[in-house]
């Protein structure tokens, strides 16, 4: 009896040491391959485009989340409040983008903005999403891309989310002289981080026509699941970037996944259904003074939780949110704000069109 407890007890204590030896290396070999990029780095161009932006002339600007084209209307997430980790196979993911690419060309933007691009990653089976879009979108002009998400490999759940390599994605049909990754603040802390995003502003710069300002186009995707600390940061290092540029006379259109509401619009529509349901931060937008403005079209909700599917679920008791949407500067003059109706079937983000002219 004495021996069978203590073989037991041995077995635990040689599994546990194994258990913690893996651990300990996987820590190593994220620690010295951890991303840690400049505060800001020069980002390649591709394409080509000679023309830059005409003031008076109406400029279209898409922003789209496209959650790395496996966050379709059959997905549901873990960190949401879901049960799966892997959410689309291969076919599934083709599908999503190639309904997302369709989108794009119905709504025919001049500038799309995209977040949650993958180049490499096990979630989206490595298949290189950048590389996809930019060949199949059929937008004559440039493209940029920003790592947001790269780390060898993310050690949580079971099974795990493997490795990583994502970011933002910028397409242009007008000439962008350059681009740039600005570094956000991160809010998690050694060894956390390692498996975690670096968030990012992506900067590209447009000539405009008979002028020697630019337009100023800047994709971001700011904090999601942090304590609200990192929300704050980032959304104040976002403010400094827009307000420097406007107050240059430059033109500026940020647009992207917020993770926060506006508080100049109205979200009753779309109330907590849960308190368990993952909850927004949100902007005062009167701390950006009078040279911003905010805008997003509250009539259809920008994204929906990921703690059930889409199919099939009762839709009038889901968890829908408006984080989604645009900051303009008061020299740009906004036409129309449109969230179209995808019905999440692509993705569980609704894409965002903005029409304008520049002063």
């Amino acid at each position: 009896m004495k021996k069978g407890i203590l073989f037991l007890l041995k077995g635990i204590g040689i599994l546990l040491l194994a258990f913690v030896v893996v651990f300990i290396a996987i820590i190593g070999v994220l620690t010295v391959t951890e991303y840690k990029p400049e505060d800001v780095e020069e980002l390649a161009l591709q394409g080509e485009s000679t023309s830059g932006v005409t003031p008076g002339e109406t400029l279209t600007v898409m922003t789209w989340n496209i959650g790395y084209g496996a966050l379709g209307e059959n997905a549901d997430f873990f960190m949401d409040g879901g049960s799966h980790v892997s959410t689309a196979d291969e076919e599934e993911v083709y599908h999503n983008l190639d309904g997302i690419l369709e989108t794009v060309a119905g709504a025919n933007p001049d500038i799309v903005l995209f977040q949650e691009v993958d180049r490499k990653a096990k979630r989206s089976h490595f298949i290189d999403e950048e590389a996809y879009l930019y060949s199949m979108s059929g937008m004559d002009g440039m493209e940029s891309f920003a790592y947001n998400y790269k780390t060898l490999y993310v050690p949580y759940p079971i099974p795990t989310i493997g490795r990583v390599e994502a970011g933002l994605m910028t397409l242009s049909r007008y000439q962008v002289d350059s681009a740039r990754r600005i570094q956000l603040p991160c809010p998690f802390s050694y060894p956390v981080r390692l498996a975690n995003l670096k968030r990012c502003l992506m900067v590209d710069r447009i000539p405009v026509e008979g002028s020697d300002k630019e337009l100023v186009v800047v994709n971001l995707h700011l904090e999601a699941y942090d304590s609200g600390e990192g929300k704050i940061a980032q959304t104040a290092m976002l403010k400094e970037l827009l307000t420097t540029e406007a107050e240059k006379g430059n033109y500026v259109i940020a647009g992207g996944d917020f993770n926060q509401t506006f508080s100049n619009v109205d979200t009753g529509m779309y109330p907590t259904v849960s308190d368990e349901m993952w909850v927004p931060g949100k902007i005062d937008v009167s701390e950006f003074g009078n040279s911003l403005e905010f805008v997003a079209d509250n009539s259809v909700p920008t994204c929906r939780s990921l703690d059930r599917p889409y199919a099939g679920s009762d839709r009038e008791n889901f968890q829908y949110y408006m984080i989604d949407g645009f900051i303009v500067s008061s020299n740009v003059n906004v036409e129309t704000i449109e969230t179209l109706n995808g019905e999440f079937v692509f993705t569980d983000h609704n894409p965002v069109v903005l029409k304008v002219t520049l002063d």
